[in-house]
């Protein structure tokens, strides 16, 4: 005859209820996002709504404090001066120059990369390191090329028969070169994008393509292009927005804040400098960067729009 003991074991944890479970289950993935939204409230959201509120009153760098009531009347200053409208003809020919360019050669690279070739490691990460460089230091390296006396680029166009261009003092030559320097400086990046984009796009349809004897050339007009239809219309957007941000590189072409001697590639990122930290007119330059914030809405609301057209008609074939 055996004799077992008894066993004995520690009191359980209380499991919480039911209830507060199902509450925490609700409520875990909002506890989760919160540390986002609260810097994004903090750092986003509130200083958007500030310099809305400030673009509506007359406050002075030297005396924040004192706040004169304008209403709009920023906003009209705006709409009178001379110097806003060429900033806003500027940051458009600047965009176009700039982006068009960028993303056509970016879309050719990345089609040559999306080919197997010897060194495509090395080829990916040496379109990068013109993103990596500093806008301080590509601007300066620019500035001594596009120089009017000892420049590479007037030495080069010399050896062709072409005379010397002012290129910090034409207008048109001006904003060339300093859209040389974004598009030096992105194009490489937008061509890892579409890269990327194009090596999602399914083999079987390049198969199917070459099997009814269609060249490259039709292979990336009729299966890359339409693939990468998202991924371009993302470049287009990012791209607007900061052609429309733009600063550091005509800041830095000549080193003048108001974008040469007469204002010829000056941006309306320059501007607002110009005005808030130039002129000291804080409010001025608050109502500035509204107006552009406006703007990007705009563009990407067009672009949005031109897509979901585009959609809609190629779903009712």
């Amino acid at each position: 005859m055996t004799l077992t003991a008894p066993t004995t074991t520690g009191p359980r944890a209380a499991s919480p209820p039911p209830a507060l479970r199902r509450a925490w289950r609700k409520a875990s993935p909002y506890a989760y996002l919160a540390p986002f939204f609260t810097l994004f409230a903090a750092f986003g959201l509130f200083p958007l709504l500030y310099t809305a509120f400030v673009s509506l009153y007359r406050v002075e760098l030297q005396t924040p404090g004192e706040m004169e009531w304008r209403g709009l009347g920023n906003y009209t200053a705006l709409l009178g001066d001379t110097y806003f409208w060429t900033a806003l003809r500027n940051t458009f020919t600047i965009g176009v120059l700039s982006t068009v360019p960028q993303l056509v050669m970016a879309l050719g690279l990345a089609h040559l990369l999306n080919y197997r070739l010897r060194g495509r490691t090395f080829f990916r990460t040496a379109m990068l390191l013109p993103y990596a460089t500093s806008v301080a230091a590509a601007t300066l390296v620019f500035a001594q090329l596009f120089g009017r006396d000892f420049g590479l680029v007037n030495v080069a166009l010399g050896l062709v028969g072409i005379d010397p261009v002012d290129w910090q003092t034409g207008t048109v030559a001006s904003q060339v070169a300093v859209s040389t320097i974004v598009i030096w400086r992105w194009t490489g990046y937008n061509a890892l994008i579409y890269l990327a984009g194009m090596q999602s796009i399914p083999r079987e349809l390049y198969e199917a393509a070459e099997m009814d004897g269609a060249s490259r050339w039709r292979q990336f007009w009729h299966v890359t292009l339409p693939g990468l239809r998202p991924t371009i219309v993302f470049t287009v957007v990012v791209s607007t927005i900061g052609a429309t941000q733009l600063f550091g590189e005509p800041l830095l072409f000549e080193g003048s804040v108001s974008g040469g001697i007469s204002h010829q590639y000056q941006t309306l990122g320059l501007y607002l400098y110009e005005q808030g930290w130039g002129f000291f007119h804080l409010g001025r330059a608050a109502a500035i960067a509204w107006v552009m914030f406006l703007l990007i809405l705009l563009v990407v609301g067009a672009n949005a729009l031109i897509v979901r057209r585009r959609s809609r008609k190629e779903a009712g074939r």
